[in-house]
């Protein structure tokens, strides 16, 4: 299902539709998106690409949210 709806994204933003997503599924968040941006208490700790977020966060509460998801590396 995943899949299906990654699919349906990337038409959407082909047509030129800009989306702001909330997951916490990092693995769809990855497949989804161009950028993540990553939320503490309401403020933004740390933003990038996809694969920049997930291989070298900088910020202990991104490092430790991903560790919980088993989405490093």
């Amino acid at each position: 299902m995943v899949g299906e709806v990654v699919e349906v994204m990337k038409e959407l933003v082909a047509d030129g539709m800009t989306m702001i997503v909330v997951a916490h599924e990092m693995g769809f968040a990855r497949s989804a998106a161009d950028r993540l941006v990553m939320f503490d208490e309401g403020v933004i700790v740390e933003e990038g690409t996809p694969d920049r977020l997930v291989t070298v966060a900088e910020h202990a509460r991104t490092r430790a949210f991903l560790h919980r998801s088993g989405s490093t590396g």
